[in-house]
């Protein structure tokens, strides 16, 4: 409920979102745009980055956010549902950075490349156990099933540059899973962001960056929103390139 309250107030939930710099069409997505996704957009860097890859693009918000940070970039969007893989090529299409963004419907599993990514970026399936619904769509967005956490971190170390940077935003309780299957595979946590949804309440998410060079992980902490129901000053800095509101 907290988190609705939060999508509702920034007029998350409608048939199209708008930005600043572009809107996003969510009729034919199972996942709309919400929070945690826009968190990731503005938190992960794509700036300097010649290629980059989003896994799992759904409506394609997070690639065109990256867009609007670099608009040189190349950016490759995946996504294994046929819906949103036609939603992400409008979305695209309709956007000011259309050369540079391509749309492929594939699953991260046979998806190739000739050439390695500066950048990749997921908003991953959220439970690895957990009641289905009877949506199969939102099923296969929501749930593992679709991309494991195993099956993530070996894309993410197949199609890596030797000096790129994977971001991505998980539950904070499914954390040290993911931390240890990634340095089994010589990828390590390098930064870290716990976010708060709203004041005195626990952290629910973590943005997170993995590079292939062991250092010192750098943390902070998000608040989103204050007992008051303000949104807070760091959240607003954050998202304010892109949020009409802000």
């Amino acid at each position: 409920m907290v988190l609705f309250f939060l999508f509702s107030t920034l007029g998350m939930g409608q048939n199209t979102f708008h930005f600043k710099q572009f809107s996003v069409k969510q009729d034919r997505c199972a996942m709309k745009v919400n929070t945690d996704g826009v968190l990731l957009g503005t938190w992960a860097s794509g700036r300097g980055a010649a290629r980059i890859l989003d896994i799992g693009t759904g409506t394609g918000v997070i690639a065109l956010m990256l867009s609007q940070q670099n608009p040189e970039a190349k950016i490759t969007a995946i996504d294994i549902d046929e819906k949103a893989y036609l939603q992400a090529k409008e979305n695209f299409a309709a956007s000011l950075w259309n050369k540079n963004l391509v749309a492929q419907h594939i699953g991260l599993q046979n998806f190739s490349n000739e050439t390695k990514f500066d950048v990749i970026i997921s908003n991953p399936p959220y439970f690895i156990q957990d009641y289905k619904t009877e949506d199969e769509a939102k099923n296969v967005a929501k749930h593992s099933t679709a991309l494991s956490y195993d099956e993530l971190l070996e894309g993410i170390n197949r199609l890596l540059s030797d000096n790129g940077k994977a971001f991505l935003i998980i539950p904070i309780f499914n954390l040290p899973l993911l931390q240890t299957k990634a340095e089994n595979l010589e990828i390590y946590l390098t930064k870290l962001t716990e976010v708060t949804a709203v004041e005195s309440k626990p952290p629910y998410v973590v943005l997170i960056q993995l590079e292939r060079e062991r250092r010192e992980v750098v943390k902070s902490h998000l608040l989103i929103q204050k007992a008051t129901g303000e949104f807070t000053q760091e959240y607003k800095e954050l998202t304010k390139e892109y949020y009409l509101k802000f």
